[in-house]
């Protein structure tokens, strides 16, 4: 088995950092959007790194789970960006954030139901043939439970996967908010999903307002950890792990040492799977 992959997540506060421990950085996880319309000067400095460490990209206005058809002219700039990369994989979200001309300005959950599970994989369709890579496709953290719904998350997150042929990037603090503010159990729903189509992860932290409140802002919490490990004893393949950060940045040597203790997690949820 090729070995587990753990990253960052590139953010300019944090370039020094990473460009001075690449030792100890596996993978650079690039918001592509940043990219699209930006100065040759930039996208070059953004080769420059490529040459320097993998790095993956992750899409944030997509929005194509949606029966709402994906924006062409979006999709081009990806695959303009993809051509001129040639990263080892690109990803979006489960989610929309368009809807009858309206932009809504961030990621929403659509109603969870065979309407948008079709429309989801005819985007990803879409999507593959346009930039000839599919996309993984990221679960996100909602505060409300969206109307309209028919299935769970983890029944409509399959039917995706499975339905389209794309991967999963499984983020894992949107998991345990999830699983905190609508009262399930995690494991059980790592239990309910397609384990083995997962590629990437996502860790982050957040905060409580009478909800977990998914922000990017705080140090990844120890259930978010234990999931880690849960996923790696349940799943052969390898896995790219990504730990976001976006704001209150703390020193790099915090941040080294976050990817260190996931490396150590998902090192015991490998040999639980052996054992």
């Amino acid at each position: 088995m090729s070995r587990d992959r753990v990253g960052l997540s590139w953010r300019p506060q944090l370039a020094a950092g990473i460009l001075t421990n690449l030792d100890r950085i596996d993978v650079v996880e690039v918001i592509a959007d940043d990219y699209f319309d930006a100065p040759r000067s930039k996208t070059a400095a953004l080769r420059t790194l490529s040459a320097q460490a993998p790095v993956v990209l992750h899409g944030i206005t997509q929005g194509l789970a949606s029966t709402v058809a994906a924006d062409p002219k979006r999709l081009s700039k990806m695959a303009r960006l993809v051509e001129t990369l040639r990263p080892a994989s690109w990803s979006e979200h489960l989610a929309f954030v368009r809807g009858g001309g309206v932009e809504i300005g961030h990621l929403a959950a659509p109603p969870r139901n065979g309407a948008t599970v079709d429309g989801c994989c005819a985007n990803i369709d879409t999507a593959r043939r346009m930039i000839g890579m599919t996309p993984a496709m990221e679960n996100i953290a909602t505060l409300i439970d969206p109307p309209g719904g028919t299935l769970s998350e983890s029944s409509w997150i399959s039917q995706i996967v499975l339905n389209s042929g794309c991967d999963l990037l499984l983020d894992l603090h949107n998991l345990h908010a999830n699983a905190v503010n609508f009262g399930y159990d995690p494991n059980e729903f790592l239990d309910r999903i397609p384990c083995s189509r997962v590629s990437t992860v996502h860790l982050a932290g957040g905060r409580w307002i009478g909800r977990v409140l998914d922000d990017h802002l705080h140090d990844v919490p120890d259930p978010v950890y234990d999931l880690l490990g849960e996923l790696a004893a349940r799943a052969s393949q390898p896995l790219t792990v990504i730990l976001e950060r976006d704001g209150a940045y703390p020193r790099i040597e915090h941040l080294l040492a976050q990817l260190d203790r996931a490396r150590a997690a998902l090192a015991a949820g490998r040999h639980r799977r052996a054992a």
